[in-house]
């Protein structure tokens, strides 16, 4: 029998009858995933399957955040420090793939969304309880966003489950008391439904980690993987701004917000402010 010369021959150990057999796309259900792409524009509009895809992956991710930021704080409870910066690890490798995301939608050029753009109504990434969530479980709680969700029994139920939980900030700060590091009572017996409020007590903490790095090395380094996550976190919310700016300039939000204007203001938000806070300390 003849072999074609740039075709590759099948080797006989694989497997090729999956009659009541789990297959690789069973295993992910494929049928399921790959038919959950439903364009909403009449007549459909080519671009509109980029601008699905998009955000079906980001969410994705960021299920994948979740689990791993919920696994992070459990380390941390359990005073396993080395298995929560693993996680945070993983975590900043996702937040590089969702940054880099940015960079296939803006191909979609203002007058391509133009055309799809009101085919969406109030739908709206804003609505995204899955980011909430992260935002939620890094420290920025905030109580009023809850409303967005009230006519969604999961997603309203997941956010105020985070609500009244610790973030993995607060899990942190008590591990390092637990550690024998002097933090504010305060911190340890804060409302933790409130974001986290910046302490001058606690960049104090930090200075001492900073300036003597030899002598709390594991802590150390645990501080700048928290800054790490912060950064990439930042960088993601630039490029999401810079990204809408490019596609629909200073028109409000299909969701309602100002658009630009509410994403910048997005980046004043930050998660652990005393780790960037102390970089002006030191050495003084």
């Amino acid at each position: 029998m003849s072999v074609e010369r740039n075709t590759r021959r099948l080797e006989d150990g694989i497997q090729r009858d999956f009659s009541g057999k789990m297959t690789y796309g069973s295993y992910l259900a494929l049928d399921e995933l790959l038919s959950a792409q439903h364009p909403v524009s009449r007549p459909e509009h080519h671009d509109e399957m980029l601008f699905i895809i998009q955000h079906q992956t980001s969410e994705l991710w960021l299920k994948l955040v979740l689990h791993e930021l919920r696994a992070v704080r459990r380390h941390l409870r359990d005073d396993d420090l080395r298995a929560a910066m693993k996680g945070i690890a993983r975590i900043k490798h996702i937040q590089r793939s969702l940054t880099e995301q940015w960079s296939v939608l803006a191909t979609l050029t203002p007058s391509e969304y133009a055309e799809f753009r009101g085919a969406l109504q109030a739908a709206s990434g804003f609505q995204s309880y899955q980011y909430r969530a992260v935002e939620f479980l890094l420290g920025n709680k905030n109580a009023g966003m809850l409303q967005v969700f009230e006519s969604d029994p999961y997603a309203h139920g997941l956010l105020a489950g985070l609500l009244a939980e610790t973030s993995i900030y607060d899990e942190f700060i008590r591990f390092l008391s637990r550690r024998g590091y002097r933090i504010p009572e305060a911190l340890l017996n804060r409302d933790v439904t409130h974001a986290h409020e910046f302490s001058p007590e606690l960049v104090l903490v930090y200075k001492e980690v900073y300036e003597h790095a030899a002598q709390h090395w594991d802590v150390y380094e645990a501080c700048e993987e928290l800054v790490d996550l912060e950064d990439n976190f930042q960088l993601w919310r630039f490029r999401h701004l810079k990204t809408v700016e490019r596609t629909i300039g200073q028109k409000t939000g299909t969701g309602g917000s100002s658009g630009v204007g509410f994403l910048q203001k997005a980046l004043e938000l930050t998660f652990f402010p005393e780790l960037f806070a102390v970089r002006t300390e030191i050495g003084r």
